[in-house]
């Protein structure tokens, strides 16, 4: 069968099939790392840099936040808006990029969240650390920045494969992605996804390769300390069990951080 070379962020429907069963969870987790942690206010506005389908940007919306986000990638943003008109809901979403991103208000917002390794993304320490502190500036003094991404190991010699499926309707998506080991040097990670689409009987195969920086728990501390505004409250992992938090260290894949933008 061939394979279509191509973005996936380009088919937002099958992004959106692939990750959207973990929306509620990680919505609840949000939520609640913001009510232990985070200062009360009754508006309760949240922003999602790099927003991608709009998932959680929906799911915040159903539950009352106030939500504004953006992403770099206009089909994303299409099928966001659609969604939210089929709703009935309301956010602003605009076309933007995490390491250069406008905001209308700063210190407006008290939640901003970036999930699911999207963070590394950003391939140079100068973004990444633009993206830090344009999220710190647009927090309110209390707000929170909950921040999630896989940790490399630089030791790893064999590329890591995880494989996972979810159906819509009658669409099932095949997610099988590759990520080959660290280069300590050039702090980059190459990745491969291919998804096999089955719909209405007939079945095609896509296929979409990048590549992401690289942290592990040393690095992270390290870009934590050039943003003093954000001071590190929590880390989880990405079950987001609350009642099982973690270390910033490299003992686990993959780490969830809670900031929170410092009262001045």
């Amino acid at each position: 069968m061939p394979t279509d070379l191509r973005d996936w962020y380009d088919t937002p429907l099958y992004y959106d099939i692939i990750f959207d069963a973990d929306t509620p969870r990680e919505a609840t987790f949000l939520e609640t790392v913001w009510t232990i942690f985070g200062e009360k206010s009754r508006t309760r506005r949240v922003l999602e840099p790099a927003c991608g389908s709009g998932r959680l940007v929906i799911e915040m919306a159903r539950r009352g936040w106030k939500v504004d986000g953006f992403d770099g990638n206009e089909h994303m943003l299409a099928f966001a808006r659609e969604r939210l008109k089929k709703e009935g809901l309301k956010a602003r979403l605009w076309p933007d990029w995490m390491q250069s991103f406008q905001v209308t208000k700063n210190g407006h917002y008290d939640l901003a969240h970036c999930l699911v390794s999207t963070f590394k993304y950003l391939q140079t320490e100068a973004d990444a650390l633009a993206c830090m502190q344009r999220v710190a500036t647009a927090l309110k003094p209390g707000g929170l920045f909950v921040l999630g991404l896989h940790l490399s190991d630089y030791a790893a010699e064999k590329e890591e494969h995880e494989r996972w499926k979810a159906r819509r309707d009658d669409i099932e998506v095949v997610c099988n992605t590759h990520t080959w080991p660290p280069d300590r040097k050039t702090r980059l990670e190459a990745l491969r996804t291919r998804l096999k689409i089955s719909h209405a009987g007939r079945t095609h195969l896509q296929e979409t390769r990048w590549h992401f920086r690289t942290y592990n728990a040393r690095q992270l501390k390290a870009l934590l300390r050039k943003v003093p505004e954000l001071e590190l409250m929590i880390c989880y992992d990405f079950t987001y069990d609350l009642d099982t938090p973690r270390q910033l260290d490299d003992s686990y894949p993959d780490i969830v951080l809670v900031l929170k933008r410092q009262v001045q």
